[in-house]
């Protein structure tokens, strides 16, 4: 993979910073391409779900595989109808792309019920995917959509916290998602701190806290804890109204790294840098919130003119 040039398209990119381990995610004609799994709900206006993790693995330089798990009726004026999958149809998805083509890490993104969550974890433990699997996993507990829709119930909220994030290599939550877990209100990089203790309590490997919503800070600064150190990711925090799907950028570009052998501290550095570059490129989709944009990470046309 190649970072964008500049060209006179309609979202033009710029050359980005260089990733935080050098690594640009070419591939090696000779080794075997890396892959990862998202275990997510469908967009159907292509920002955020299912949609943003296969964009960012393919842009991040890896083969994305996808256990589908509802189908939402949105646009950027919410989300007006959703379908859930049976839980055995998304338990099949998972197992059938872990014993043919193998899972180098995983990630969740909207799960919609207590009994599909069974039903990942489940699968998950048969596929070997898990904190203490060989396949790391990914829990982005994606639990209300950006307009504010509730995705699932509290059994569902209590099945995730019970089953899913034990299992956890990386929890990544938003901080509304830190306030549906933990009851705690987030209002400074202290009180982040105290929620990634509390998170880390429940059973993940490690914790990374996402900042994109505390609006007051002139940085945008994520906290990733591992049960005794904690390691700020910075960057800057871009004045852009159209940030759907940050969250489901960073923690999938964290899933490709994770895919691609990366540590996971190196891991997180490369979901940061990627979803930094992505909001700086954002654009307007729609009536309301425009999606963060993968653009910046294409290669110019070489097509031949006619």
């Amino acid at each position: 993979m190649v970072y964008a040039k500049e060209r006179g398209t309609a979202h033009p990119a710029r050359r980005a910073a260089s990733p935080p381990d050098g690594d640009t995610g070419a591939m090696s004609e000779t080794s075997p391409l890396p892959s990862a799994l998202t275990i997510a709900g469908s967009d159907s206006g292509g920002a955020a779900g299912l949609q943003a993790d296969l964009r960012t693995f393919l842009t991040c330089g890896v083969h994305g595989l996808v256990a589908v798990t509802a189908v939402t009726v949105q646009n950027t004026l919410g989300v007006h109808d959703r379908s859930d999958l049976p839980p055995h149809i998304v338990a099949g998805q998972i197992e059938a792309v872990a014993a043919d083509m193998g899972v180098g890490a995983a990630k969740t993104g909207m799960l919609a019920s207590a009994e599909i969550i069974e039903a990942v974890a489940g699968a998950c433990d048969s596929a070997g995917i898990g904190r203490d699997a060989a396949s790391p996993f990914v829990v982005d507990p994606v639990a209300a959509s950006m307009h504010g829709q509730p995705l699932f119930d509290d059994a569902g909220l209590a099945a995730l916290r019970e089953l899913l994030l034990p299992r956890a290599t990386v929890l990544t939550p938003n901080l509304d998602e830190v306030r549906l877990l933990t009851g705690i209100t987030v209002t400074d990089r202290a009180r982040m701190r105290e929620a990634a203790i509390a998170l880390h309590r429940l059973g993940p490997r490690y914790v990374l806290v996402k900042s994109g919503h505390l609006a007051d800070d002139p940085q945008c600064v994520d906290i990733l804890f591992d049960g005794e150190t904690f390691t700020e990711l910075t960057g800057p925090r871009f004045r852009t109204p159209h940030t759907h799907g940050a969250g489901d950028a960073m923690a999938s570009a964290l899933t490709a790294g994770l895919a691609r052998g990366m540590t996971v501290e190196r891991a997180a550095a490369f979901g940061k840098w990627f979803v930094t570059n992505a909001v700086e490129h954002s654009y307007p989709m729609g009536a309301k919130v425009g999606p963060v944009s993968a653009f910046w990470r294409l290669a110019a046309e070489d097509f031949p003119a006619p």
